[in-house]
Parts: structure tokens; sequence; C-alpha cells
């Protein structure tokens, strides 16, 4: 089984790297639908838009792209193995606290289809920016693995 993990590997690791694309675009355009659905009044035409597209983005996209890569993510690491440094511990911080993250807008998604203004459109525009804070820290811990 090991020959065979050590020979998938940069298969493991191309598809890990695929679905995470697609996980931090679902990070990315959550908040923003966020910031364009408190435009509109709870109940109204537009609302119900928005709450099916954020629904959509959710389902489709975001929760099996987190699965997925997670799944991944693991397979790599039992591949290398958890003694690889310091900087992969630190890696698994960052992605459990985006996991958080995404269930956090996960949450708001919900209580915006529940009619709840939880939060305001300029709220929604800053949070917008932490996925690329945490990404570009993962990235440099993976690729440049400084310790």
């Amino acid at each position: 089984m090991e020959d065979f993990l050590n020979s998938a590997y940069l298969w493991v690791k191309s598809f890990h790297i695929i679905f995470v694309i697609f996980w931090m675009a679902g990070l990315f355009m959550m908040p923003r639908f966020f910031a364009y659905h408190m435009q509109y009044d709870a109940g109204s035409e537009e609302d119900q838009k928005w709450q099916e597209r954020e629904i959509r983005l959710l389902r489709i996209i975001m929760n099996p792209a987190m699965i997925i890569a997670w799944v991944f993510g693991i397979t790599l690491i039992t591949i290398i193995g958890l003694k690889s440094g310091g900087w992969l511990h630190v890696k698994l911080l960052l992605v459990v606290l985006l996991s958080g993250f995404h269930m956090m807008l996960a949450k708001t998604r919900r209580r915006l289809a529940a009619g709840e203004r939880p939060h305001s459109e300029k709220y929604f525009r800053l949070i917008n920016e932490i996925p690329a804070v945490f990404i570009i820290a993962i990235v440099i811990l993976a690729v440049a693995k400084p310790f």
C-alpha cells in the first residue's frame, strides 16, 4: 500500500491543489454574495434570488471542494508523514481556521435565509479578504517550507 501511495504522490498532490482552488473560489465568492445580498430587503424577490445563489455555491462548490481537499490533504500527510516539519503543523492550523471560516459563512447564509441581517455590507466586503491572507500564508508554508 505504501508503494502505491508513494507512486501516486504527484497525482494526489495535483488533485489536492485543484480542489483547494475550487474551495478558495467559493470562500472568495460567498462574502461578496452576502455584500450584494445585503442591498435587498428580507423577503423581496431579489432576496430570494441571492438565497438560491448562496445555497448553490455552498452545496455544489464549497462543501464538496472542502471535503475533497481535506481527503487529499490527509492522504498527502499519510504519504509524507507528520514529521515533515513545523511548517506542516502551522499549515494544518491555518487550514482548520479556514474551515472554521467556511462554517461561519454557512451559518451566516442560514441567518440571511431566515431574514436576519447579522452584519453590514461593509463587514462582508472586509471579511472577503480573510481567505486571501490565509492562502498566502498556506502557500508559502507548503512551497517554501520555512521551518
